[in-house]
């Protein structure tokens, strides 16, 4: 499917690569010349998602430094996150950065939180309580992504920012608008969304006994409930599952948030499986700048579809997100129906 080196839709330790050759246009490889890891940096790493999406990244061997950031109001503080990390035996170099929340990180965060860079993830926001406006709960998000995506336009212009900041799909387009206003690549904007993928994908080892890692099922269209769209038609080892059966995986994996939240009693989200879920974009990403194309779904600026935005499947290369494939033809009455209704 879409022509390139198949991925595994699961985390899998990486062998640390050889000196990456030639050119890159990521400041992080750059700044660290040709035998040296890369710089990654979470912003709201004090968070159930961040601490264990950065205790992922400190565990990865290609991660040779790791900024943390979070405000000083968060419950944990950032310091005691990066403390934490710090025993790990890894070579990760990891440093805090915290402020307070009436400081703007594009002018008071410093330097060297994201300079040099290579990747950021900002898992940032608010939750919507229970009847507050749509718009509120929007403006309040998109203000929030828009301080630290001004950041990372400031101090590290070419890395790839990885947004978790509820709704995606509004939250994207804002601020990959921002960096094209800037004259930066829209791109480099990319909404996390690979849960899907893995969700997709551990059900249908689930249903049919196939080894988890061999199985990658694509999950395009956006981020939440029917927008959610798993095209099992183009993974073989679902493919030959009865309609019904894929009726039934198509809405669980739409309603796995939902499905989380219950078991955990409205304590608590997908936290866990969320920072998962980032971590195989961040894989892709860094083994792309390494040198090894790889491919993973994302929300991204597109041309798959009439959508300017569409979640795809996205090449990674030295030069970041080389290229968003365009979807295939699908053979499959009932996904055709549903990429419809996407």
């Amino acid at each position: 499917l879409f022509d390139v080196k198949r991925q595994a839709p699961h985390f899998l330790p990486s062998a640390m690569g050889a000196a990456v050759a030639g050119e890159c246009c990521f400041e992080g490889l750059r700044s660290r010349g040709r035998s040296g890891g890369f710089k990654v940096c979470v912003c709201g790493a004090a968070g159930s998602v961040g601490q264990q999406l950065a205790l992922l990244l400190a565990m990865e061997p290609r991660v040779w430094e790791l900024s943390v950031f979070d405000l000083d109001v968060a419950q944990v503080p950032v310091r005691g996150v990066a403390e934490d990390l710090s025993h790990l035996a890894s070579r990760c170099k990891v440093t805090p950065f915290t402020l307070s929340i009436n400081q703007r990180p594009a002018t008071e965060l410093p330097t060297e939180c994201l300079s040099g860079c290579s990747l950021v993830f900002i898992h940032a926001g608010v939750p919507r309580r229970a009847g507050q406006d749509k718009s509120d709960f929007l403006n309040k998000n998109l203000n929030i992504a828009k301080m630290l995506v001004e950041a990372c336009a400031k101090f590290c212009p070419r890395a790839i920012v990885g947004l978790m900041v509820n709704p995606i799909s509004s939250v994207v387009p804002a601020m990959a608008s921002l960096y094209e206003k800037k004259q930066l690549d829209p791109r480099r904007i990319v909404g996390v969304t690979s849960l899907g993928s893995s969700r997709a994908s551990k059900f249908v080892h689930e249903a049919t006994g196939v080894p988890a890692e061999q199985i990658n099922v694509p999950v395009v269209g956006g981020h939440a409930g029917r927008t959610v769209l798993p095209l099992f038609s183009q993974e073989p080892a679902a493919s030959n599952l009865p309609l019904e059966a894929r009726r039934a995986l198509d809405v669980r994996v739409q309603e796995g948030d939902e499905e989380v939240i219950k078991a955990k009693r409205s304590r608590g989200s997908a936290a866990l499986s969320a920072a998962h879920a980032a971590m195989l974009l961040a894989r892709a990403v860094l083994d792309g700048l390494a040198g090894q194309r790889r491919s993973v779904c994302a929300f991204v600026k597109s041309e798959a579809t009439e959508l300017p935005y569409f979640t795809s499947p996205v090449n990674f290369g030295r030069r970041g997100a080389e290229r968003v494939k365009r979807l295939p033809r699908l053979a499959d009455k009932y996904e055709n129906e549903r990429l419809f209704e996407v």
